[in-house]
């Protein structure tokens, strides 16, 4: 009796190793494909953040395109000479530039142009932004 218990014995030992073995094999495959699936997504993410990123710059190009557009058809339809030809011009000529700089620039140079003049004038920009956000604070807010 003492051995058919120690093989009894010995066959459960087997057992509980060959079934903590398969739960490791188990853990590790969930593991895997969990991570798999973390890098499948993340990979999503970064492919969508690039696609609307160049959608947002094709965006820019086109606002630029249609600026410099209206450009044209403003110095089409303005007198060449006088204050309204003056201020025609004027005006045109700024649409231009402005859709000039906005095909060429792109949203991230609008970014780094910004970034720059935040840098040399840090008190001014300070003060700008503490006063939008003080104007959309008291144009948000219920006056009951």
């Amino acid at each position: 009796m003492a051995t058919a218990q120690k093989d009894l014995h010995n066959q459960a030992s087997n057992m509980a190793d060959h079934a903590k073995d398969m739960a490791k094999d188990v853990a590790s495959d969930v593991a895997n494909k969990a991570k798999d699936m973390g890098s499948t997504v993340a990979q999503k993410a970064s492919d969508t953040a690039s696609y609307m990123g160049k959608k947002a710059e094709d965006a820019t190009s086109s606002v630029g395109a249609g600026m410099k557009n209206l450009a044209g058809t403003i110095r089409e339809h303005v007198p060449e000479k006088g204050m309204l030809g003056s201020a025609g011009s004027a005006v045109a000529d700024t649409l231009e530039s402005g859709g000039r700089y906005l095909q060429q620039q792109g949203l991230s140079g609008i970014g780094d142009d910004l970034t720059n003049m935040i840098r040399r004038n840090p008190i001014p920009s300070v003060l700008l932004c503490l006063g939008v956000g003080y104007l959309l604070a008291r144009a948000t807010t219920n006056r009951s």
